[in-house]
């Protein structure tokens, strides 16, 4: 049809034995994505820590793979959670409860490994009550300082930097088209379009593919109505999900993939 155009997609990964047999080749997938990322200027600590996924797998190599204890990790993640409050009167809460917990805790006991630079920061801020989403900024410098050395090079040796490699790789190659689908009959109508069987070529997964014409959406006056459907969708996860958003156009049809569930 060649009025079809494609929004969304979404692709289901179960973790474990289906997740392995996916990335076939781990250590030529290493190489392979270490020399492209290089090339890229991707693989310094501030861009691997600092993406959700590296950070993610960044953690799980400190806490379960060396000997050494890296509590820096949960204030800094405490410091994060602190920063995405709104409100004021919540920040001098959650700040002090930092403070006592990570930062004054360590003074009394003589071991506290940051600057006095950075204690004389927030001390006087909170002297004032003054709580703005920057107090811990000093810290979260500090704790990327004492990261990105020997730590960090350790992980990149590691079989978690292997791991983080394979993601990059599965975010480079998810430039779907129609042409990854080969579309059978059609499974059900709606107001807005049709539902039709489709199969992925490559692994021969079926889906449940949603087509919505526009113009019977303007017609309808039903775009909200269509656009909150595309979100709910997004936000339905089993197992280990990957939302892929591609866009083609917004003219006349969108398309959303589904995992397709045969009746009973």
């Amino acid at each position: 049809k060649g009025d079809v155009k494609c929004i969304a997609a979404k692709v289901l990964l179960k973790e474990t034995a289906s997740t392995t047999s996916f990335f076939l080749f781990p250590f030529s997938i290493r190489s392979v994505m270490q020399k492209y990322l290089e090339e890229r200027g991707e693989l310094t600590f501030d861009k691997i820590f600092h993406q959700k996924i590296g950070f993610l797998l960044f953690k799980d190599y400190c806490m379960n793979e060396i000997d050494e204890a890296v509590p820096q990790l949960k204030f800094y993640e405490e410091i994060k959670e602190y920063e995405k409050l709104d409100s004021e009167e919540e920040r001098l809460s959650r700040s002090r409860q930092i403070y006592d917990t990570y930062i004054m805790k360590e003074l009394l006991s003589c071991s506290h490994p940051f600057s006095k630079q950075a204690v004389d920061h927030v001390q006087t801020h909170l002297s004032k009550k003054q709580v703005p989403a920057s107090l811990f900024q000093p810290y979260i410098e500090e704790i990327c300082d004492s990261l990105r050395g020997k730590i960090f090079h350790k992980f990149m040796e590691s079989d978690k930097f292997t791991r983080f490699c394979q993601w990059k790789n599965v975010e480079l190659n998810i430039h779907l088209t129609m042409n990854d689908f080969s579309v059978h009959r059609i499974i059900g109508r709606g107001g807005f379009g049709e539902v039709y069987g489709c199969r992925k070529a490559d692994t021969g997964k079926m889906y449940a593919m949603k087509c919505l014409d526009k113009k019977r959406i303007k017609m309808k006056q039903g775009e909200t109505l269509a656009l909150n459907e595309r979100i709910m969708l997004s936000l339905v996860s089993t197992g280990v999900s990957i939302i892929i958003p591609f866009y083609f156009s917004w003219f006349s049809v969108q398309c959303k993939y589904s995992p397709f569930l045969q009746p009973g």
